[in-house]
């Protein structure tokens, strides 16, 4: 089957789209990792509200902005996209913890769109997934 057959999109189409669906929360992560590099007043009373130390700023700092990073790499990329899911889940969890459930959609909705634009990006990962598909747009090529 070629890439290109009538009636559906190119493949190419699925993998920029898979690009832009993952750079989405991109830039927050990134000035959220600076302002934990910042640490100004407010973030130190976030920590302080879910019972966090302000002295692991500078490490979550790390681990934020190093998974990203890993992320943004394509050869790394499902690394990244899983040290990114503990990250996430840890915010989601630490916020649960103290029933702030205010901040819980975010890292949620974030998760998912790095996990669904690795997966529109990455054929490899749609292969040994293997989700049913209903437009066969992103798994063309693949059966």
């Amino acid at each position: 089957m070629s890439d290109n057959s009538p009636g559906q999109p190119p493949a190419k189409l699925t993998y920029w789209l898979g690009w832009v669906v993952s750079l989405l929360p991109v830039p927050i992560l990134v000035m959220g990792g600076i302002a934990k590099f910042q640490l100004t007043e407010d973030l130190a009373k976030n920590f302080e509200s879910i019972g966090w130390p302000t002295s692991l700023a500078m490490l979550l700092a790390l681990l934020e902005l190093g998974s990203l990073a890993l992320y943004l790499i394509p050869r790394t990329a499902v690394l990244g996209a899983i040290l990114l899911t503990g990250y996430l889940g840890g915010a989601i969890a630490a916020h649960i913890r103290v029933e702030d459930f205010g901040y819980v959609c975010l890292p949620l909705v974030f998760g998912i769109l790095f996990w669904l634009g690795l997966y529109l990006r990455d054929p490899q990962l749609r292969q040994l997934l293997r989700l049913p598909c209903c437009c066969h747009c992103c798994c063309k090529g693949n059966e």
